[in-house]
């Protein structure tokens, strides 16, 4: 059980990570706010690979008999980069995420200096993208004029992030409106996890974190600790994401879902099927009653098992390159700052389209938190692949890893 103390201070890093202006490849914030809270704890210890992924790991791990569990979590969320300063009022920037056109019509967004500065812009148009590496650019790109008649562009540069311009987070009703849950919010479970389960290792087995970069363009990091071996063979991959909510179907607040692939492939069956187990013994039941039972309005920890195939994420890439790995997510609210999404794609929306905070029920991420410990301490979860995993991409699902590896690597670089 965890103490209400606790989950105060889980809530207090969830409220912190997610307001972090971060973008593919420009994750820098993120992982300073990551080596910080490492850095406070002498229990554990952190390391980065060739590509800036971020490991996370205890020093006097146990179970080390057992395959190694990676929890895993993306640093990035869809953002803007400068790629040009025009004049003393305009910069163009480029857009590394998936958001429907609508939505950039006049939006506001917030760029942030290297120093921290904000400077407040609104977008004024589309601009021509130049090649990337010979080819076509992956990123649309949009210029954007200041907003205040004597702000400047003094002190911006290349590569610094622009994020929209929307209100403080907050937590109301239960429900948390932030900028980015997608996939900070995930990353801030993983670091709430680890705070437990480093506490307890003594019957913890060896779990670890590893935070990757430019997801939202590609799975880039993913690919990357793939193709790096950043873990070993025989690991075991959780990956944490945020997926888009459908309310009749993964409605928010209906607890963690235990995800079984998304559109693009089919995650571990085992290794769902052990984690499935570990939320049902939480619960105290199935995430759906069966036919012949009556629905149990008194349980209070609640879990999903869906599909989820309105996106893809990493855990796809880690089952390609040979891993055991499957994908517990947090349903989603405005998903990607998409407000009224559903309308705008059916074209029934009596708005103009909104950028708005993204959501997710607080009930949720503690779920997922509970979730995660429990599987630290459950033999189940054992894996099914002891010859390991050969590292390059197979299936149906290679042939477009590589591809978005040729094309989109260079963000890595900076």
């Amino acid at each position: 059980m965890i103490s209400a103390n606790r989950r105060e201070m889980h809530r207090k890093w969830l409220l912190e990570v997610t307001q972090l202006p971060t973008a593919a490849g420009r994750e820098q914030r993120v992982i300073d706010y990551i080596r910080g809270w490492v850095k406070s704890r002498a229990g554990l210890a952190l390391s980065e690979d060739a590509s800036g992924n971020l490991t996370v790991s205890m020093r006097d791990a146990k179970g080390t008999d057992l395959a190694p569990v990676y929890i895993t979590a993306h640093l990035d969320h869809p953002a803007f980069v400068i790629e040009r300063v025009v004049s003393p009022s305009c910069v163009e920037l480029s857009f590394r995420g998936g958001v429907m056109d609508d939505y950039f019509k006049d939006a506001r967004v917030v760029i942030w200096s290297s120093t921290d500065t904000k400077h407040f812009a609104t977008l004024t148009g589309e601009a021509s993208a130049p090649p990337v590496n010979g080819g076509e650019s992956p990123f649309k790109h949009y210029t954007a004029e200041l907003s205040d008649n004597h702000d400047t562009t003094e002190g911006l540069k290349v590569g610094d992030v622009a994020v929209w311009d929307l209100p403080p987070a907050e937590i109301s009703e239960g429900i948390l409106h932030t900028l980015g849950c997608d996939d900070l919010a995930a990353v801030a479970a993983a670091l709430a996890a680890m705070d437990v389960i480093e506490e307890n290792k003594e019957t913890a087995r060896d779990v670890r974190l590893i935070f990757t970069r430019a997801e939202e363009i590609g799975f880039i990091g993913a690919i990357a600790a793939c193709r790096d071996g950043t873990m070993p063979r025989n690991s075991i991959v959780i990956a944490l994401e945020n997926s888009r909510s459908f309310p009749h179907d993964s409605p928010i607040g209906g607890g963690p879902i235990v995800r079984v692939g998304d559109r693009i492939s089919i995650f571990s069956p085992s290794l769902t099927e052990a984690i499935a187990k570990c939320a049902e013994a939480l619960a105290g039941g199935p995430s759906t009653p069966h036919a012949k039972e009556k629905v149990d309005k008194s349980r209070k920890w609640k879990w999903q098992r869906k599909l989820m195939a309105g996106g893809a994420c990493e855990a796809s890439v880690f089952c390609a390159s040979g891993y055991d790995a499957t994908c517990v997510c947090l349903p989603l609210g405005n998903y990607h700052n998409m407000g009224d999404l559903a309308a705008v794609q059916e074209g029934t929306n009596t708005r103009k389209a909104t950028i708005e905070r993204e959501q997710i029920a607080v009930s949720d991420f503690e779920g997922l938190v509970d979730l995660l410990v429990a599987c630290a301490q459950d033999p189940r979860i054992a894996g099914n692949n002891p010859l390991g995993p050969g590292l390059k991409p197979s299936g149906a699902v290679g042939p477009l890893v590589e591809k978005l590896w040729r094309e989109r690597a260079f963000v890595l670089k900076g």
